[in-house]
């Protein structure tokens, strides 16, 4: 017995639309593909596999990230050491300077011009900031560290005060040329010497902290990444500066004079080893941070092929969707054209 099957051009149409619809969103996936390399939807592709290639992007991410710090953390190390090379080069020539001013007729005033300009130097260098962070602050990075030493402030008045309290009267006063030799070694022995030592440096001159930045330079190292303004080398130099300028020497009887000169020889002889150490650290932080940078590229190139290899698609493959897909679409929309001419009009 033969039956008869109807197909109306409405359902002709819809199948078209849909088949069009579909062909759209597939020609967008392999479109992708084709221009990216890797699968439109990774997770679909990949299905139960999915963590394995979803570990390794987080561990390039994390690669990527060390290494994007690894890069800011070079800049204010070449900065740091920059700076702390400067203030050696800078004291070994003021150590010339004390040498010979020492046995000058009027070394005090010869000495007062380099001695405050190299104290301003000093605050100045350990003031430097890099990408808006203070680089010798320790982690206080929004904190100048260094307080100037100029009228009124605090560095300033304690030493004034302390020279007052001790001798009577100013550095400034004429009575500063009967200072003894032994009364001047006891000053700076003492009163002086604990300006630059705890608590007073940190109360009257810097607002650093002890602790220094610490930064992962890899996946298994933490680095110390910078350097605090209150290391004793900074300290012996600001302490020997500020003596050669601001103790009254112009006015210092000779003998009283050569007191402090040497004991800002001694201040200035042990800061440039210090500072010397200090660089020397910095250079072996460096060396490890280069270190490690290069094993972290190798790494995010191991890891980048690992996942282009599980999620890679073949181009020429998605190339020749791309191109069966558009014949489909057009195929199909053509059809849908023919289909809206037919109407039963035409044959009554």
């Amino acid at each position: 017995m033969m039956s008869a099957n109807y197909i109306s051009t409405l359902m002709l149409s819809s199948s078209l639309r849909s088949s069009i619809t579909n062909n759209q969103a597939a020609l967008a996936k392999a479109s992708k593909e084709a221009t990216t390399g890797r699968f439109a939807d990774v997770g679909l592709e990949l299905g139960a596999t999915t963590g394995g290639d979803v570990t390794l992007r987080a561990d390039l991410s994390f690669a990527d990230q060390l290494v994007d710090t690894n890069g800011l953390v070079s800049g204010r190390l070449d900065i740091t050491q920059s700076r702390i090379t400067q203030l050696g080069s800078t004291a070994t020539d003021f150590l010339k300077d004390l040498i010979a001013a020492r046995s000058t007729d009027g070394g005090g005033r010869i000495i007062l011009p380099p001695a405050s300009s190299n104290l301003q130097d000093l605050i100045g260098a350990l003031n430097v900031s890099y990408n808006g962070s203070y680089l010798f602050s320790g982690i206080n990075t929004q904190n100048t560290p260094i307080t100037a030493y100029t009228a009124g402030s605090a560095s300033k008045n304690q030493v004034d005060a302390d020279f007052s309290a001790f001798f009577g009267f100013t550095q400034s006063s004429p009575s500063v040329s009967g200072i003894t030799a032994a009364q001047m070694q006891t000053f700076l022995n003492t009163s002086f010497d604990a300006e630059f030592a705890s608590p007073a440096w940190n109360t009257n001159w810097s607002t650093a902290t002890d602790q220094v930045m610490q930064s992962r330079i890899s996946t298994t190292e933490i680095a110390d990444t910078s350097v605090s303004a209150n290391q004793t080398g900074f300290r012996k130099l600001a302490e020997a500066y500020t003596m050669m300028a601001d103790l009254g020497n112009t006015n210092l009887d000779q003998t009283t004079f050569q007191v402090v000169v040497d004991k800002a020889i001694g201040l200035v002889g042990n800061a440039i080893t210090d500072l010397a150490t200090l660089g020397g650290n910095i250079g072996t932080v460096q060396q490890r941070i280069t270190s490690a940078t290069d094993k972290l590229k190798t790494q995010q190139d191991i890891l980048n092929n690992q996942i282009v290899g599980i999620e890679r698609v073949d181009p020429t493959e998605a190339s020749v969707r791309v191109n069966t897909l558009q014949t489909q679409i057009q195929t199909a929309l053509a059809l849908t054209s023919q289909l809206q001419k037919i109407s039963l009009i035409n044959y009554l």
